[in-house]
C-alpha cells in the first residue's frame, strides 16, 4: 500500500515538474522531478 502512495506520489511531482520548465520555471522544475524520483518507489527512496 505505502508503495503504491510513493510511487503516485513521484508521478504527480515529476509531472508537476514537467509543467513547471514548460512554463519557463526551471529551477523548481529540476527541484520537483529530482524530489519525484528519490521518493518513488523505483528510485532510492528517502521513507526505507
Amino acid at each position: 500500500m505505502l508503495a503504491t502512495i510513493l510511487w503516485i506520489l513521484a508521478v504527480v511531482l515529476v509531472v508537476l515538474g514537467i509543467v513547471r520548465i514548460i512554463q519557463k520555471d526551471v529551477l523548481w522544475g529540476i527541484v520537483l522531478i529530482i524530489v519525484g524520483l528519490l521518493i518513488g518507489p523505483g528510485g532510492v527512496s528517502i521513507f526505507t
